[in-house]
């Protein structure tokens, strides 16, 4: 009897050679949500001559990120990351990998955690008193600014907000340009003397400026701060072959420096733009921190008492994950739900597509922080909810982010209210993090 292969899962009729290729690119989100709710569970496609697999149950995403994870490596967008981050935690595989996360693991250990909190409520404080009210800013730059300073400050000791302008623009510039770098043949139009990719250079080296001076200023005093740089610096290779190079040091520092800032930065602008829109959940959050602070500053113990600002950051990251995809390439023929994924094909796992699944969230598209009451996650699988990722590979600052988010949000918000400023459309950017486009213009009001 002559072999006959499973069939392909149903998905959209594509073009030939570029396949689903500019439909994708032309909002990415949308494509995969609109796909999910059309085709189901897995979705086949093409991204130009490259098969492509959107997986949307919860027990789908368990198995690529916890229990079949051996069987996949990066996507080509980490992989392309490179470009940037060198071999760093969110680049590195295998052995490699592993070790690095061992010597940045104790950076974020619990007993960590408190310093790093008042950190954050200082440079709170810092901003909300130097906003005044009635004027109208970029929330998205601010947030991105305050997130910058503070990921320096924990895990570098480092002051960097006269840079963060010039930093911010780099990382805009980059981001800006990295949808093309992942897009099929760019490695050839990467080499071509195109001004985009001397931008792109350019930002880098701006980008690799801060994170060397940083190094050099450190091994120079030779002082043990006791913060991840310090940990990097004084890590010794299992093996005896010394320490780390700076270049080695460069990508662990960069990724975190960046990975650090860029994700809670687009969180927190995402839930004042929800806040804004929803008086009755800024109320209760409102109602929460007067019951809770009584009116003094916010402090780092605070954190497990601001339960409903817990729920609202939680909320946000629902309906605006910073990582909107989570992409994973087979390394051998994999089996699943009755369907053969191809060794080489990629796999796409969307915090955004799943967190909008009716079967698990009632009303998906509502902001409605009550979802995350003491109670109601009981019968919701463990990865409908999967803002962080999952398995070996779950992002290392889970805790520092959701300490950030609730502790800023506290922070702030004991002030300020923000309104959108009228006129000002609010719309998303898939880019490598879910940012705004065009930031979000607001206007500072006291409470």
């Amino acid at each position: 009897m002559a072999f006959r292969a499973p069939a392909r899962p149903p998905g959209p009729p594509g073009k030939p050679l570029i396949g689903h290729l500019q439909v994708f690119q032309r909002d990415p989100p949308k494509f995969l949500l609109e796909q999910a709710q059309r085709y189901g569970d897995i979705v086949y496609f093409r991204l130009g001559p490259q098969p492509a697999y959107l997986l949307n149950h919860p027990d789908y995403v368990q198995d690529v990120l916890v229990t079949q994870q051996s069987k996949f490596m990066k996507s080509r967008m980490l992989q392309r990351s490179k470009i940037l981050l060198g071999e760093g935690l969110l680049t590195s595989e295998g052995a490699l990998h592993l070790r690095q996360r061992r010597l940045v693991q104790p950076a974020f250990h619990r007993e960590r955690l408190a310093g790093y909190g008042e950190t954050m409520i200082a440079y709170g404080m810092r901003l909300r008193e130097r906003w005044q009210a009635g004027e109208t800013l970029d929330v998205a730059q601010e947030m991105m600014r305050l997130t910058l300073a503070i990921v320096a400050k924990t895990l570098f000791s480092a002051d960097v907000e006269a840079e963060a302008p010039e930093i911010g623009q780099a990382l805009t510039d980059i981001l800006n340009r990295f949808n093309m770098l992942v897009m099929p043949f760019s490695e050839f139009l990467q080499k071509l003397p195109l001004p985009a990719n001397r931008k792109f250079d350019r930002a880098r080296e701006r980008l690799d400026a801060t994170i060397y001076r940083i190094i050099e200023e450190r091994r120079k005093s030779g002082e043990d701060r006791g913060d991840l740089l310090s940990m990097l610096l004084l890590a010794q290779d299992e093996e005896g072959s010394g320490g780390m190079t700076d270049t080695q040091v460069r990508d662990e520092a960069l990724t975190l420096f960046l990975a650090g800032h860029e994700t809670t930065a687009n969180a927190l602008t995402w839930t004042w733009y929800l806040l804004s829109q929803h008086p009755e959940v800024e109320a209760r959050l409102h109602a929460e921190l007067r019951r809770v602070l009584e009116g003094r500053t916010p402090r780092v113990d605070d954190f497990p008492r601001l339960s409903y600002t817990g729920m609202v950051f939680s909320e946000a990251l629902r309906l605006y994950p910073p990582a909107w995809a989570i992409g994973r390439m087979t390394k051998v023929d994999y089996e699943i739900g009755g369907y053969t994924i191809p060794a080489g094909a990629i796999l796409i796992l969307s915090p955004y597509v799943m967190h909008r699944d009716a079967r698990y969230f009632a009303a998906p598209e509502q902001f409605n922080p009550d979802r995350w009451a003491a109670g109601e996650q009981e019968n919701r699988p463990k990865f409908a909810y999967f803002p962080f990722g999952g398995g070996s590979r779950v992002c290392i600052g889970e805790r520092f982010a959701g300490m950030e988010g609730v502790l800023l949000l506290a922070t702030i918000a004991q002030k300020w209210r923000l309104r959108l400023d009228q006129g000002h459309p609010v719309e998303y950017r898939a880019l490598l993090t879910l940012r705004t486009r065009g930031g979000v213009r607001m206007k500072v009001v006291n409470w």
